[in-house]
């Protein structure tokens, strides 16, 4: 379409940004080619050298999977190559390839015809599910048939690091396998029809530093091949052939991002307080041993929250004593500034526990068999980690978390295997720190009202404010249906938060917040407000948050928490955050460019 003047009319669409950034370049249409299904019968001669075939091609989809994550594992990092343990698992499971054979000689038809119908008969059943995290899997299940389907048919896979000049990539979605493939210096952006937060390509852009936007709706059909795209990943805006006027502005978009950026990083050498003095201790949350890197780059005072079950489920399996010893150890000695607080075993929930490992399915893992309560109940499971975190606890300042206490019970039971631990290791003679520091918790609405009981059981509190506001007001928050009602300053969860603090500055025990709220400059501010003044935040949010924090004064920060105290519901405590964030807050950083 074109103006009068012969200009090309500038469109601008809108979808959810994941990956921040601003890209400019033209639309490279990754086209996912229909895999044609044959159908035909066999006769019962034949059926063996059927199943033959598909084993064949199920080993030569593994051996493409395992080269895949080698590379994935040199390019980007082990945590990126751990996504296609999952698709590994998808070739290992048993119920999904007998179906397929027990198909085969059963309705003698061709094995592509079989092995598709039992592959999408998996996938509807897990589409169906309202879980968004098991949705998000059923890309991995879609990725491996494609594979397998593609090798039985000695087909090639697309591959995204063949593109012959840099481009944006507009796709309905993108196989974790595909994104593999990117070459950063080619794919500038990507935007996708479908797609949510927690898909693995996702997660593979934003740690390749590519700008991404998803659910942009008929985003194949409405953009054309080769037309010059502008891509804005902060706010999900997507500009079809962007004019000069709007290029200058996007230009200037970036060149001040980058600005503030670099001003929240030189202040990282200046001591960590308020504008009047208050110290404070920011420290950081990781999922392992390959974030310390980024801990350090981020001005962290250690970690507050390192959560072990990502070790679990990278393994999909029980690591032993060791493995997890060298994980934490690796971590305490890369970290030297400031403690590392690890938090125990905590699957469940939106972390999905193989029923293999439990021998259970729950119809809702979030209030389920999780975190202490699996690990109580499998005392020798949960001595194992107790013992590899003790041994590790000699090379530094390790410090235990207890994750989803319900009250003073479940602490006591936990501390009663730790001392079991330390008597086994003292016997082995090996070196631990016998006074290591134990904490609780807070994220039940139970544990937050015999808080003063717990706190005589325990060293430190650490409050989780993402399940404890999901319990507070009964939202699944993985839930699309009900996301509206998960409100983290609703007075409900307000006034409990500064309950918790004044529990433990009765008990002169510290408390912290390693929630995602503290991520948020208002939130952080709110928090300060109520009296805390440890908080764990994600590495790349930590350094906006601190120069935040040092510019503001605690009476100011008081009187924030004194109005949103006062709020009678949640929607009136968020508009107070937003009216201070737009006239205290957002001057701070607009400042910094001026």
């Amino acid at each position: 379409m074109s103006s009068a003047s012969g200009q090309k009319q500038e469109f601008v669409f809108r979808g959810i940004p994941v990956s921040p950034g601003v890209a400019h370049g033209k639309a490279w249409l990754l086209a996912q080619k229909e895999l044609e299904i044959p159908s035909y019968p066999l006769v019962e001669e034949q059926v063996e050298a059927e199943i033959a075939r598909f084993e064949t091609a199920i080993m030569a989809t593994r051996q493409q999977i395992s080269e895949l994550r080698d590379e994935v594992s040199k390019k980007l990092s082990e945590t990126e190559a751990q996504i296609f343990d999952a698709h590994l698992l998808v070739l290992e499971d048993k119920a999904l390839i007998e179906e397929t054979v027990s198909d085969v000689r059963k309705s003698l038809s061709n094995v592509e015809f079989c092995f598709n119908k039992v592959a999408q008969r998996y996938i509807d059943f897990f589409t169906g599910l309202e879980d968004d995290y098991i949705k998000e899997r059923v890309n991995d299940i879609r990725d491996v048939t494609r594979r397998v389907l593609r090798n039985l048919a000695g087909e090639s896979h697309p591959d995204l690091g063949e593109l012959d000049e840099p481009g944006i990539i507009v796709a309905a979605d993108i196989s974790p396998s595909e994104a593999a493939l990117m070459d950063k210096q080619k794919v500038l952006a990507i935007i996708t029809e479908h797609g949510g937060t927690t898909g693995h390509a996702v997660i593979m852009a934003r740690s390749m530093g590519i700008p991404a936007i998803v659910n942009l709706w008929k985003a194949t059909t409405r953009i054309p091949a080769g037309c010059d795209l502008l891509v804005d990943g902060y706010e999900g805006t997507l500009v079809v052939a962007p004019t000069a006027d709007t290029l200058f502005r996007y230009g200037e978009i970036r060149t001040r991002k980058d600005k503030i950026r670099q001003k929240f990083l030189t202040e990282l050498e200046k001591p960590a307080e308020t504008a009047d003095g208050h110290k404070l201790t920011l420290r950081a949350n990781i999922e392992g041993a390959e974030d310390v890197e980024r801990v350090l780059e981020s001005g962290a005072m250690g970690v507050g929250l390192f959560r072990s079950e990502g070790l679990y489920l990278r393994s999909n399996d029980f690591p032993s004593e060791d493995e997890q010893y060298e994980e934490y150890v690796s971590v305490v000695r890369g970290v030297t500034k400031g403690p590392v607080i690890i938090r125990t075993l905590d699957l469940g929930g939106d972390k999905i526990l193989p029923k293999a490992m439990t021998g259970i399915d729950e119809n809702n893992p979030f209030m389920g068999f999780r975190a202490i309560r699996f690990c109580l109940k499998h005392k020798e499971i949960f001595k194992v980690q107790l013992r590899a975190l003790l041994r590790a606890s000699a090379e530094g300042d390790l410090r235990i978390l207890y994750p989803m206490l319900s009250g003073v019970s479940e602490l006591v039971e936990a501390n009663e295997l730790l001392a079991e631990a330390k008597k086994e290791l003292g016997r082995q003679g090996v070196n631990f720190n016998p006074n290591i520091e134990v904490g609780a918790m807070i994220e039940i609405p139970s544990a937050a009202l015999v808080a003063s009981e717990l706190a005589r059981h325990c060293d430190f509190f650490s409050i989780g404010t993402n399940d404890l506001t999901q319990y507070m007001l009964a939202v699944d928050r993985v839930n699309d249906e009900v996301a509206h009602l998960y409100q983290p300053a609703h007075p409900s969860v307000v006034r409990t938060i500064k309950n918790i603090i004044q529990a433990a500055n009765d008990a002169d025990i510290p408390v912290g917040i390693c929630g995602e709220v503290a991520g948020e400059s208002a939130y952080a501010a709110l928090l300060l407000g109520l009296g805390m003044r440890e908080l764990s935040i994600t590495p790349p949010n930590l350094p906006e948050i601190r120069y935040i924090l040092r510019q503001m004064q605690i009476s100011e920060m008081k009187a924030l928490a004194d109005k949103v105290l006062s709020c009678a519901t949640g929607d009136e405590a968020q508009e107070v955050l937003a009216k201070f964030s737009k006239t205290r807050l957002q001057p701070l950083v607009e400042a910094i460019t001026e």
